[in-house]
């Protein structure tokens, strides 16, 4: 047997994020042998992943595995996994709607679903938090079309747009909406909204964790002392939320808010946990959107919120701002959420084989 082993992969960029998307058939059927080939593709444990694909942050250390699916109604089955970048932990626990915005496009270039002439839908089974997803990929010719004219924030240039229009989000790892009941409570003094809208978060006011809310994200990963009060409040978070111990999950994620300043909803800073996003979380800028139109949440007093049950709601962040499409009805902690959508774009970059040791596939 040879020492390296050859694994298809499309290298690609997914929104804000770029990692490997794999054929769920070519890994490993077995989880701890899968992890262990997905730490060696990533280059993980290593802090520069300098034997590997990932980019030295968790941004782009992540990856798309996707299959073709079974279930009624859906093309594709998606599953998410968050490589850690200096530690041996690969987490599936939560999901990426940064990454998801390649599934679409990958399913297509792989021959899992059909391209039309225009657009083609692609429905996406998200394995991580149970919930479907309708992709809209531009397709002239019945080809993917990466260039385009549509500019997100955190991403140079412009590129073909992709919209994503998420179903079944309300308690995708949890009990509900808000698995506590209420829309605001107290964390050892410190109030917060647990809230769980395509990602289960603990959302805190930026103030009263002593920061403003438009701090860089360098200014806020140098405060080490913020980010162990913050990692102490999201533990007992997650444990409130039903999530158990958390000390060794990215789920669930955090935020701070302040009011907005370029004309949006709200000014946010997301947390994955341990290091502040560059830009914005997908599922994450859906749940802090929500947080903003809840009555009764810790966005009280703070966010600036669209009139109507169906709106736009602006999400500002370091790199910009992030659009949800946002369609709610009831109020304060009765509000259901009906769906949310968003425009994301991708890029093809690399196509071929990645090389593995052959040790990692038998430990």
């Amino acid at each position: 047997m040879d020492d390296l082993v050859a694994i298809p992969c499309l290298f690609m960029r997914g929104g804000t994020s770029r990692g490997p998307y794999f054929r769920l058939a070519d890994l490993p059927a077995d989880v701890r042998a899968r992890d262990r080939v997905l730490l060696a593709a990533m280059g993980s444990p290593d802090p520069r992943q300098i034997d590997g694909l990932g980019g030295a942050d968790t941004l782009t250390s992540k990856v798309a595995m996707v299959s073709p699916s079974q279930r009624p109604g859906v093309d594709v089955d998606y599953l998410f996994a968050q490589v850690s970048v200096d530690k041996a932990l690969v987490d599936t626990n939560p999901s990426c709607g940064n990454m998801l915005a390649g599934v679409g496009p990958f399913a297509i270039e792989r021959g899992m679903v059909k391209a039309e002439d225009g657009v083609t839908r692609v429905m996406i089974y998200n394995v991580n938090t149970d919930s479907r997803i309708e992709a809209l990929i531009q397709t002239p010719g019945g080809k993917v079309r990466y260039t385009g004219d549509v500019a997100i924030d955190g991403v140079p240039g412009t590129a073909a747009p992709v919209r994503l229009n998420f179903a079944d989000i309300v308690g995708s790892k949890t009990a509900g909406l808000l698995p506590t009941g209420r829309a605001q409570e107290t964390i050892d003094g410190v109030p917060a909204t647990l809230i769980d809208v395509a990602m289960p978060m603990v959302i805190f006011r930026a103030a009263d964790l002593g920061k403003t809310g438009y701090e860089t994200p360098q200014e806020l990963d140098a405060d080490r002392a913020f980010f162990a009060r913050l990692e102490t409040l999201r533990r007992e978070a997650g444990r409130r939320m039903g999530l158990g111990d958390v000390a060794d999950k990215v789920i669930p994620k955090a935020a701070i808010l302040a009011p907005p300043r370029q004309g949006g909803a709200i000014t946010s800073r997301y947390f994955v946990p341990h290091k502040t996003h560059a830009a914005h979380a997908v599922t994450g800028a859906i749940c802090v959107a929500t947080c903003a139109v809840m009555e009764g949440s810790v966005a009280d007093g703070l966010a600036l919120r669209p009139p109507g049950d169906d709106r736009l709601v602006v999400v500002e962040h370091p790199s910009g701002v992030f659009e949800v499409a946002l369609a709610t009805r009831g109020r304060g902690a009765a509000m259901d959420v009906v769906g949310g959508g968003v425009i994301r774009t991708a890029r093809k970059i690399m196509d071929g084989h990645v090389f593995v040791p052959a040790k990692a596939f038998t430990g």
